[in-house]
């Protein structure tokens, strides 16, 4: 499984990209791949500080992707900027991350980390009290994600 994130200085540098590059990138790698999703995430706010794109020093990605209830949607961003913001900000390893929204009440959020190492000390010592505080239980109906070990030469 590869994950591969993209990110782009606006919308409407996405929008030209789909409109005038895409088809033709995407024929040429038919048959790379048995199955694909692609879900474009709308930036809400950092995790830690001003969130770049650059990946040289993080050997680790952790990504979740939350659909979340709708009646819950704003309780629930908010726990991730006031609780797990803040716990992740404070975990020595962890470089930086970002908080992103898309239609239909569904977030990711994405923190890269110095080591696995570093990201097993957050999640060993914090994620049950943390859930907990944040009623994270009651927020999410469907949650997936993954730890990703980033290969520095499919960074561009």
């Amino acid at each position: 499984m590869a994950h591969v994130f993209a990110f782009w200085e606006s919308r409407a540098f996405y929008d030209s990209f789909m409109a005038r590059s895409h088809d033709r990138l995407a024929a040429a790698q038919s048959g790379t791949f048995k199955e694909q999703q692609v879900r474009l995430f709308d930036h809400r706010f950092d995790v830690k500080t001003g969130f770049e794109p650059r990946f040289t020093d993080a050997d680790l990605v952790r990504v979740a992707h939350c659909k979340v209830h709708e009646e819950r949607a704003e309780h629930f961003a908010l726990m991730q900027e006031k609780v797990w913001n803040p716990a992740m900000a404070g975990s020595p390893g962890m470089t930086r991350g970002l908080f992103g929204e898309a239609p239909g009440h569904e977030f990711l959020i994405l923190s890269m980390w110095q080591s696995a190492a570093e990201h097993g000390k957050y999640r060993e010592e914090r994620i049950e009290r943390l859930a907990l505080r944040a009623q994270t239980e009651a927020d999410i109906a469907a949650l997936t994600g993954d730890i990703v070990d980033l290969e520095p030469s499919w960074t561009v």
